[in-house]
């Protein structure tokens, strides 16, 4: 009886894998030759504003999490704001100079101040991430997009606590 089971979920688990490699070849809204579709899944990747809305929304949630004394939960945030950024410079490279000092400098002390567990510190570095948000977004080479500052949240958008 086991062994029937097993050989019913391999071939359950095959039949899927092989449609699932079907669809992905022959998609059903990705059309063209390769260098076609391609282009259209890049289209929908995007550059950094996807992922700028995913840091966004992280950011907020780093916030509130060293608020909330949460450590844990902003270390998650910070490596998925790290993620996101790596990401989307892989699809502009030419925005990497200015990224550099929030790879660099930025992000691990924020790493610092959340592994120190004291909110003053995390505070400040919050600050620091902040202000280099906004310096990033009025570099030269950003002219084509609108000039902003960041702020520090004030209303929380997810349930999470």
């Amino acid at each position: 009886m086991k062994n029937s089971i097993k050989i019913s979920l391999i071939l359950l688990f095959a039949s899927c894998s092989n449609s699932e490699q079907y669809e992905a070849v022959n998609g059903k809204w990705i059309k063209g030759d390769g260098e076609e579709k391609m282009k259209i899944i890049e289209r929908q990747f995007r550059g950094l504003d996807k992922a700028m809305v995913e840091i966004g929304y992280r950011y907020q949630e780093l916030y509130w999490g060293g608020q909330d004394a949460n450590w844990e939960y902003a270390n998650y945030q910070l490596s998925k704001i790290k993620k996101a950024l790596k990401l989307g410079l892989q699809r502009r490279p030419q925005r990497e100079e200015s990224a550099t000092f929030f790879l660099e400098e930025v992000i691990p002390q924020m790493k610092n101040a959340i592994k120190s567990q004291d909110q003053k510190v995390f505070n400040e570095k919050f600050e620091l991430m902040r202000t280099s948000c906004t310096a990033c977004h009025a570099t030269p080479g950003h002219e084509s997009y609108p000039s902003f500052k960041v702020g520090i949240p004030t209303d929380r958008q997810s349930p999470i606590r």
